[in-house]
């Protein structure tokens, strides 16, 4: 028997405030080592006005420490094909550097994505093999300026 004070729990559903401790504790730590990431959400909504010009797709990220962080870019199949995709890149490339951002950043493991962001000026710096099994995960950049 051990007199550790130190114990471990494993669990699928921590509490809000015990994941917003990890979080804040690693942004503070972040932020003495390397300065603020003055980190801001970023959204491009697309809006259709077949559907009442209710959102449709989009893109969604935020900026942080000079880099803009696509995390999420998603059309409905019915507006693929168009540009839409390209244009969202382009807009949120645009808003990243009135907010001073020097490159950006994404990862995919959707071939068609990949194809897209390339075409778009993005180069691949990583890939995780296997990420989902039977594919890779892409980590790609751009530089903005």
């Amino acid at each position: 028997m051990t007199n550790d004070p130190i114990s471990f729990e494993i669990s699928c559903s921590p509490s809000e405030a015990d994941h917003d401790l990890i979080l804040k504790g690693l942004m503070n730590f972040n932020a003495s080592e390397v300065g603020p990431s003055n980190e801001l959400p970023l959204a491009i909504l697309v809006r259709h006005a077949e559907f009442g010009d209710e959102v449709v797709g989009g893109l969604s990220g935020y900026t942080a420490w000079g880099w803009l962080f696509i995390e999420n870019l998603w059309l409905p199949e019915t507006l693929r094909g168009r540009g839409l995709a390209a244009r969202l890149l382009a807009d949120a490339e645009a808003q990243a550097r009135l907010r001073g951002c020097h490159a950006a950043w994404l990862d995919t493991f959707n071939p068609y994505a990949l194809k897209l962001y390339r075409s778009q000026g993005y180069v691949v710096f990583g890939e995780l093999p296997e990420f989902p099994k039977g594919r890779s995960r892409f980590f790609l950049k751009k530089s903005l300026l």
